[in-house]
């Protein structure tokens, strides 16, 4: 895997575990405490109009996660649909052994414009606390046109960078393959926080290849990207013309701390306007 440096990143990406392949998304009841339920009275999201694709997981018995909408991949991992963190009566546990991988995916996408806006719920126990720059993803659209693999929702676990920067997981918009390789563009400023509901919203804007992120309804700047903003290549970074996503959890480094995740995704949406995150 080609290693890029990256404008203001101590390192790219890095490469891939030796055990896994990399690969593009192919073609009794309880409701949880959870404090970031939706309000009481709120349209449910699946019901709203103008959506490219929709998931809550309400509909689905607990157990083995399968769908007529979707389907799963994984290796040293599983998916099912379970009650222990859910914004509604149920949620996608995602759960994987060191790096190992859980995917929902949905192909045949066809995008307006070759653009999205994009919003999920997730509750992660816990990120990696090693090897330094362990990398994770999240999300991540493919195509045709190029191998590009964007990944809007993902990020890296950074060592200490000095007195004023501390270790940590930190979110970064990042892809690989395709004409600009390995990167992530992962900040300080944007940390990954695991044991609590995040919202995570992406846009991914084909006028300009450009992708933006929002944490729990606020806007990162820090994270965008261009065509010719992502890192340090001098090939501009181009979309494929995306036609599947898949939503999971993939770490990509072997014997990481801890070796095993548990990650809990609800309310998976995408559409043609800003989403937000009730």
């Amino acid at each position: 895997m080609r290693m890029l440096a990256l404008v203001g990143v101590v390192a790219a990406c890095g490469s891939k575990g030796t055990t896994a392949t990399h690969d593009a998304a192919p073609s009794g009841d309880s409701i949880a405490a959870d404090s970031s339920a939706p309000p009481d009275g709120a349209q449910p999201l699946c019901a709203r109009g103008g959506l490219l694709f929709c998931e809550d997981f309400e509909a689905l018995p607990l157990g083995a996660a399968t769908s007529t909408a979707w389907t799963t991949e994984a290796a040293a991992g599983q998916l099912a649909i379970d009650a222990t963190h859910a914004r509604g009566q149920h949620a996608l546990k995602v759960t994987t052994t060191g790096n190992g991988r859980a995917r929902l995916q949905k192909a045949g996408l066809a995008l307006p414009g070759n653009s999205v806006w994009g919003t999920m719920h997730v509750w992660v126990t816990a990120f990696p606390t090693a090897p330094d720059y362990a990398h994770y993803t999240l999300v991540e659209l493919a195509g045709t046109g190029n191998t590009s693999l964007v990944r809007p929702i993902g990020g890296q676990y950074a060592p200490a960078g000095g007195a004023n920067n501390p270790a940590g997981d930190f979110w970064g918009v990042g892809s690989d393959a395709g004409p600009t390789g390995d990167w992530c563009n992962w900040k300080r400023t944007s940390p990954s926080v695991g044991g609590k509901w995040l919202c995570m919203e992406f846009h991914l804007d084909a006028t300009n290849d450009a992708i933006d992120i929002y944490i729990d309804g606020v806007a990162r700047p820090e994270l965008s990207t261009t065509r010719t903003s992502h890192g340090g290549n001098q090939v501009d970074f181009r979309f494929p013309t995306f036609d599947r996503i898949w939503f999971g959890w993939w770490l990509y480094q072997t014997n990481p701390t801890p070796n095993a995740y548990e990650v809990w995704l609800d309310d998976l949406a995408l559409g043609t306007t800003r989403l937000t995150c009730e």
